[in-house]
């Protein structure tokens, strides 16, 4: 069959074909689990590379484990977060009708709506986006250079929250760490009330390269990171990763190929483990250490470095893992591809993200 050349439109053409490889190259940066009165797991976040926050009702995705052909799953809630990647999510707030969807991304901003007016929305589908006003909307400073000029905005790698001092704090793209005081009343914030809130309440330098990720050590006053200060301790770019256990008194950090363990009242590194493919996200499931990274694997790790278990996961390479109260564990990565794994190690469903 020929085609009609007098009706050929080459803009679309193209656009389908960047549509086409944005949906295979979508990547999911951050999947977490939104507070719930419900124990078992039902709805998964997503920030991904198109800027995106999704939502999805696990009940409604098939079961299986599939990396090939996996079934492309419609979110049921989404959210234009930002204009570039949104790189991670987290939720401030422990109550499901209080909490707020926190996120931050490429363009610097960190943003936050409410979780209950998320989920709850009445506006359909396709006009989903930019529906709902977010109630925290913060933006990293530019920096002045000569004659006045102005840096780009720095990105925003990671955050991190302290729900009882009113703060989050952010990994920057600048090599600097914000605090930002974003003010609480009865637990919830209240941003934009006055001029004190809403602002940095600090900027923690010291790093010759950008910053990857960022975790609150709220029990002794600390961010995390691999440089010794009185106060703060702030990552450095060689380190990928990390992650407090419940306690706060044991850190995983994951550089390159190599995971260790730290006791962090002792200030000692208990264990060194070696990995097939550099790690890209580690978190704590218990006494237990679960690690993902560039290789279609999710491995188990005790405190003393012996490997417990290693599943397979659909993401060639991951770069999040999270795990729900229930023990139930999402991994998401390239490809738009989020695997559902039971606290029993079995694989529950594995879906691919729709790219909006």
């Amino acid at each position: 069959m020929y085609g009609d050349a007098t009706n050929w439109n080459e803009d679309a053409y193209k656009e389908s074909i960047l549509k086409d490889q944005e949906i295979q190259t979508l990547t999911v940066f951050r999947t977490a689990w939104p507070p719930s009165s419900n124990p078992n797991p039902n709805t998964i976040v997503l920030a991904s590379s198109d800027g995106s926050l999704t939502s999805y009702s696990i009940s409604e995705i098939p079961l299986g484990f599939s990396d090939l052909r996996t079934p492309q799953v419609k979110p049921n809630a989404f959210l234009q977060g930002h204009d570039g990647p949104a790189y991670d999510v987290k939720f401030y707030g422990n109550a499901e009708e209080d909490a707020l969807l926190l996120s931050c991304g490429d363009d610097g901003r960190i943003r936050g709506w409410k979780w209950e007016e998320f989920m709850q929305s009445q506006v359909p589908g396709a006009l989903q986006g930019n529906h709902i006003k977010p109630i925290v909307d913060l933006v990293n400073p530019q920096h002045k250079g000569p004659w006045g000029s102005l840096s780009p905005i720095p990105e925003n790698n990671a955050i991190a929250v302290d729900t009882q001092g009113g703060s989050i704090f952010s990994a920057s793209g600048d090599s600097c760490a914000y605090w930002w005081d974003v003010g609480t009343k009865n637990g919830m914030i209240v941003c934009g009330s006055s001029q004190e809130t809403c602002k940095i309440k600090m900027c923690f330098k010291g790093h010759l390269d950008y910053l990857h990720c960022i975790v609150a050590r709220n029990s002794a006053n600390q961010v995390i990171d691999s440089l010794k200060d009185e106060k703060f301790k702030l990552l450095s770019s060689s380190v990928s990763c990390i992650a407090l256990d419940a306690s706060e008194s044991w850190l995983a950090c994951g550089s390159g190929q190599n995971l260790s363990v730290w006791n962090l009242p002792a200030s000692e590194c208990v264990s060194r483990m070696s990995t097939r493919a550099s790690i890209q996200d580690v978190i704590f499931s218990g006494n237990q250490i679960l690690a993902v990274g560039a290789e279609p694997v999710m491995s188990r790790f005790d405190i003393n470095g012996a490997v417990l278990s290693q599943i397979p996961s659909a993401p060639q390479s991951a770069f999040s893992v999270s795990v729900h109260p229930s023990g139930v564990t999402a991994v998401g990565g390239y490809g738009g591809l989020v695997d559902i794994i039971s606290q029993f190690g079995s694989h529950y469903c594995t879906f691919r993200c729709q790219c909006i």
